[in-house]
């Protein structure tokens, strides 16, 4: 997918209702209020597609979990059961560890020619593309995400993230390096090994791809564990990479909950390497954890409180659907949304009247419905969450402009939600809520939103609006963070790296930087005799 951003391909219309039981309209007109809502109204669509996957994946076969549990994946429309899945544990993680292992010690895939394992990876993106609808569907429904996000947008962008990282595969070197003396010196580039992958629930095939894809590229081996609240479509697209013909071992695939599943892959002693996405305090037990076993090497993409900054030069009418945009796409669930709206002085007033009155536009629904902009959130915790910082920052003296509460009955849908007069030290400006809630401050030059946006323990992304190319390029090189978006936000293409400064973690993702994390550098020094030159 060309680099573009993300609400373009949303505001498309999206047609096709063949994953769904008949007699469900697809209009969001009817039931349509204050915040453009019909959760509430309407029975939820009931998904065609079935789920056929629920066992662990090790070592190329679907497998029950040592100990025979099963715990539930649930509904965030509704809270009901969608299906049981296999509880891995520590026993499950040592036999998909143990297969792994096997598969990169002694299997064709680290010896097989890079051109070869490119060619896996292209076909499995192909079969991406050709289930695109089905594989949207269980992301939507275990997840409740727009579908019209996940089938235009996340699930495309998956098969580019394979297509980038497989035309990786093969181009893949080292270099000869010249050095003093009679010395031939060259560097090679080999797999590390053994992946141990921990991915979230708020983009769980985005950040599988961010993951499988530069490490199998690399020729390394994985073992991946899911997000025990989304682990349906992991499961059901690691069949797919099966087809393509990726040998057993090569991907397995654990469900199951972090002090258990995720506690024993960062401590594995046969684990060469982990890959974590997820909140900054469960980072530090994982960086912990893997120091205390064999020091096995870390990537970190962890929480955000990331600034949105509109300067006084702003179109307010296109600085307002921006940050909107910044904060409450996914439902607001995104490490890097622009959670922090600091708004010029000048244009402050009317940037907060607009920014309400956008909020109770919002189309908030069932997310199988055409049209509709957010579903739920993820679970009741969640759901509890965020509600709590709403509650904090009225108490706290923010201004409640609109929302502030649960919509409907059932399900763990939030009203958008819009704070003005919020200050640097009230909790909706300094923790992660990692939801709907736009908190908004005021500041009046340059310096005193460059130090206000770099005073807290985030760094991860920014957003700026300015039609100052000066401005621009003081705030770009000014704030402490690892991405920032000029008059854009979330463009999330394969080549661009993604990653932290601060306590937003280590490492970055996607690009050529993302190689690097499933590369080792070994340097080759050979005695020269009597050589023609040096």
């Amino acid at each position: 997918m060309a680099s573009r951003r993300v609400s373009s391909v949303l505001s498309r219309s999206f047609t096709s209702a063949s994953l769904f039981s008949a007699g469900r309209s697809s209009s969001v007109a009817r039931g349509i209020g204050k915040y453009s809502t019909d959760a509430s109204f309407e029975a939820p669509i009931i998904p065609s597609v079935k789920v056929n996957y629920t066992r662990l994946l090790i070592n190329g076969q679907f497998v029950d979990a040592a100990s025979g549990k099963t715990f539930p994946t649930l509904d965030p429309r509704t809270g009901n059961v969608i299906a049981h899945v296999a509880e891995g544990d520590s026993e499950d993680i040592n036999r998909a560890v143990s297969a792994a292992r096997k598969a990169f010690d002694e299997g064709p895939w680290p010896k097989m020619t890079a051109y070869e394992r490119s060619r896996v990876l292209f076909r499995f993106a192909d079969l991406v593309e050709k289930h695109n609808d089905e594989i949207a569907t269980l992301e939507t429904w275990d997840n409740g995400k727009p579908f019209e996000q996940a089938a235009k947008t996340e699930v495309p962008m998956i098969v580019r993230f394979f297509r980038y990282y497989a035309g990786f595969a093969d181009k893949i070197h080292g270099l000869t390096v010249p050095a003093d003396g009679e010395y031939h010196v060259q560097t090679l580039h080999e797999p590390i090994g053994v992946a141990g992958q921990i991915i979230p629930w708020n983009f769980p095939l985005l950040m599988f791809a961010w993951k499988v894809a530069p490490a199998l590229a690399c020729g390394n081996t994985v073992v991946l564990k899911t997000a025990e609240q989304t682990p349906l479509s992991a499961l059901y697209v690691a069949t797919l990479l099966q087809e393509a013909g990726l040998p057993p071992g090569v991907l397995n695939v654990v469900s199951g909950f972090g002090p258990t599943a995720g506690a024993a892959l960062c401590s594995h002693m046969e684990v060469d390497k982990v890959a974590f996405t997820g909140s900054t305090d469960t980072g530090k037990k994982v960086l912990e954890l893997a120091a205390k076993s064999n020091l096995k090497t870390v990537t970190l993409e962890l929480g955000g409180k990331s600034p949105f900054i509109v300067c006084e030069d702003a179109d307010v009418d296109k600085a307002v659907e921006l940050a909107h945009f910044a904060l409450f796409f996914n439902m607001g669930q995104c490490c890097c949304s622009g959670s922090r709206t600091f708004v010029h002085e000048r244009v402050y007033d009317e940037f907060i009247e607009k920014a309400k009155a956008r909020a109770e536009k919002r189309i908030v629904g069932d997310p199988f419905k055409g049209g509709v902009e957010q579903g739920p959130q993820i679970d009741s915790d969640q759901f509890e969450k965020i509600l709590r910082y709403i509650d904090y920052g009225i108490k706290s003296g923010a201004t409640l402009e609109t929302g502030g509460g649960r919509l409907g009955t059932k399900g763990f849908y939030i009203k958008p939600t819009v704070f003005s007069n919020v200050k640097d030290d009230m909790p909706i400006a300094q923790d992660e809520i990692f939801g709907p809630v736009q908190s908004i401050l005021k500041y009046k030059d340059l310096d005193e939103v460059i130090r206000r946006a770099n005073s807290t323990r985030y760094g991860l992304a920014a957003g700026v609006f300015t039609q100052n190319i000066d401005t621009a390029n003081t705030l770009t090189r000014a704030l402490r963070v690892g991405s920032v978006w000029i008059n854009c936000f979330d463009v999330f293409d394969a080549a661009i790296p993604f990653g932290g400064y601060k306590m937003s973690g280590h490492g970055r993702e996607k690009g050529i930087y993302g190689l690097s994390n499933y590369l080792q550098v070994k340097a080759v020094v050979t005695l020269l005799k009597n050589p023609a030159w040096l």
